[in-house]
């Protein structure tokens, strides 16, 4: 039995990419609902999304990545209703289980659980490569928490953002990653019980991950053929750059 899939989608002024994205995640997770976490967007972000027919949660002012995607995963988490596929499982079981295999035991093997994805809003239509997390966690038995690695890098400064994110992930929980501050990622929802709210800001990815580690789930990165708004070696780059190493370092210190 396949999971249930619910979307989650990070957006801040993304009125020029927002619509290729979603659309984009309809063609790969058909019939799969979608929430759009408008982090106080000024543009027609919100608009745009509502006019796709995913649901919106908004914030009307910047609160930060961290914050708006902690309130876009609990109202997903909220609409989870498994009472008819667990009754599904039981009456599967109750023809199946023998009587080495008691029914409380088999149900529990049985009983699906919802998979999150998460992703930015300016994937566009590259968002159609994330079917692939969800298929990690289904092939690896001991995987939870799938992060989309990026195979070709866009963009980007010297390294020093990045270079902290990985080493503060390392010395917290011992984990070596690659793509330390992805924001595609799939993971389960016992998953999400675990390392909500999210980090503020910038560190939600950084904070995810160590937390995730932390309570036992395993982790494992996914090359993906994957593009977005990438920020060069220019001043608002930088800007950008300096602003997320200063979340990085608070994430660092909450979790010593």
């Amino acid at each position: 039995m396949s999971p249930d899939i619910l979307i989650v989608v990070a957006a801040l002024d993304e009125a020029d990419r927002i619509s290729s994205t979603l659309a984009a995640l309809e063609l790969a997770f058909p019939g799969a609902p979608v929430w759009v976490a408008d982090d106080g967007s000024t543009d027609a972000t919100a608009e745009l999304a509502r006019a796709a027919g995913v649901r919106v949660v908004r914030s009307e002012r910047v609160i930060g990545k961290g914050q708006a995607m902690t309130a876009g995963v609990r109202a997903a988490l909220a609409s989870i209703d498994f009472s008819d596929v667990i009754a599904r499982a039981r009456d599967d079981v109750d023809l199946e289980h023998s009587s080495t295999d008691p029914p409380g035991r088999a149900i529990a093997d049985r009983e699906p659980e919802a998979v999150l994805v998460l992703c930015d809003g300016d994937l566009g239509e590259s968002a159609r490569e994330l079917p692939a997390l969800v298929d990690a966690l289904g092939r690896e038995r001991d995987a939870d928490l799938a992060v989309a690695a990026f195979a070709t890098r866009v963009g980007g400064g010297f390294g020093l953002a990045l270079g902290f994110a990985r080493w503060s992930i390392r010395r917290r929980c011992g984990l070596t990653t690659r793509a330390p501050i992805s924001g595609q990622r799939a993971l389960r929802a016992r998953v999400a019980r675990d390392v909500l709210p999210f980090a503020g800001g910038f560190g939600m990815e950084i904070g995810m991950t160590i937390d995730a580690v932390r309570a036992g789930h395993g982790v494992v990165e996914v090359d993906l053929d994957l593009a977005h708004r990438a920020t060069g070696r220019t001043l608002a780059g930088f800007l950008h750059r300096a602003r997320q190493l200063v979340d990085f370092v608070r994430v660092y210190h909450a979790r010593r």
